[in-house]
């Protein structure tokens, strides 16, 4: 059992062994431009990338031509928002969000709202839910655009999004879905669920960082956010990055055949954890608890003990207090906060999120671990 045990795969996955091996010959042997056309090297890199395409489109039960590569999921949840305000602002310049997005889509909107837009922050329930109603009531005739998170980086709630998505149509409103954290991870079918727009990034799926995509609906119209050579059917210009876009496709691949066995091993392992911690530890309590949750993850606060110094003394296991695009900030996590915790109940709160790799030895250490030096702590505060 290596040390630390690494329980942040809501931050990064590692690769795939099966996918690195699917990667590395596009490095050296098939090194291509996909976009050179006048030779056998471009056309294998095109015909590399088109398989990929295929791949992500098939998890997604998408068309292969609705895949826009980008660099992750940030630049894609950038462009479907930005490229949807400008290429629909003549209908309207209203988009609805929650408050509890991931800063990719907040700051995004934040932008807009300097551009001249107007955006509804909705705010959900104790739990991190919102209710469908809370659309209905946000729309208006301008509305462009409903964005909602499809499950929640830091607590793990799945949004109804079906029902979103309907209500967003009924409006005449697209809609778009920050779905990072829940592709490769929950079954999802764009046309069934009526997703317009859908953002990914490979690596919260055990493949490469620096490549994702953004997944555009058939007669969705979206003005592009990087110009200079009309690649990705002129929304999206740059060299295209084929051993990443490789793969991407073989981890869409590898998902598509595991993650109905790999959820219920991970929901197997997430209870063991999350009950060993709540039956030995007092004080403690599951935030956003709610069967409508990832089942890899659990974040669990621990009170009456310094959060900062939890996680310094939590030496041999690798977790966090919230997003890893907002570790750098002093702050309490925002979603926490906004689901009603105080500051301190913040701090000394932490995400487990558990992934393929992750044994029952390695979370029956946990669970020791953290009772160990939880009851350590608060001693020596005469808690």
């Amino acid at each position: 059992m290596r040390l630390p045990i690494y329980l942040d795969y809501n931050a990064t996955t590692p690769v795939d062994p099966r996918v690195l091996e699917a990667m590395l010959p596009w490095f050296t042997e098939h090194f291509g431009n996909a976009a050179s056309r006048t030779h056998l090297y471009g056309w294998t890199a095109e015909e590399a990338v088109a398989t990929a395409r295929k791949q992500v489109a098939k998890l997604l039960r998408a068309n292969l031509k609705e895949v826009v590569f980008t660099s992750g999921a940030t630049e894609a949840n950038n462009l479907a928002i930005k490229g949807v305000f400008e290429k629909y602002s003549y209908k309207g310049k209203h988009i609805i969000t929650i408050v509890t997005e991931h800063k990719a889509v907040l700051d995004t909107c934040h932008h807009i709202e300097q551009l001249g837009g107007e955006v509804t922050y909705l705010m959900p329930d104790s739990q991190g839910l919102i209710a469908p109603q809370q659309v209905a009531d946000a729309l208006r005739p301008d509305t462009i655009l409903v964005s909602v998170m499809y499950a929640n980086n830091e607590i793990g709630v799945i949004q109804p999004i079906r029902e979103i998505a309907e209500l967003a149509h009924a409006g005449g409103a697209l809609f778009h879905t920050d779905a990072t954290q829940a592709v490769g991870k929950l079954p999802i079918d764009m046309v069934e669920e009526g997703i317009d727009l859908l953002s990914l990034s490979a690596h919260k799926l055990y493949g490469p960082k620096g490549v994702g995509a953004l997944v555009v609906r058939q007669g969705v119209e979206i003005t592009a956010q990087m110009d200079g050579g009309g690649h990705e059917r002129g929304r999206r210009s740059g060299t295209l990055n084929v051993p990443g876009i490789v793969g991407l496709g073989k981890a869409c691949e590898l998902a598509q055949k595991e993650m109905g066995t790999e959820a219920q091993r991970l929901g197997w392992l997430r209870d063991r954890l999350e009950k060993g911690i709540l039956a030995n530890i007092p004080h403690t309590f599951v935030n956003g608890n709610t069967p409508q949750r990832l089942a890899h993850l659990t974040n669990i606060c621990f009170e009456h003990v310094d959060g900062e110094n939890l996680l310094l003394s939590l030496k041999d296991i690798a977790v966090s207090t919230g997003s890893a695009c907002t570790s750098a900030s002093v702050l309490p996590s925002y979603v926490l906060k906004i689901l009603g915790l105080t500051d301190d109940q913040a701090y000394a709160s932490l995400r487990f999120s558990l992934g393929r790799f992750s044994t029952e030895e390695e979370i029956d250490f946990t669970l020791q671990h953290v009772l160990e030096v939880v009851e350590r702590m608060r001693v020596g505060s005469a808690v």
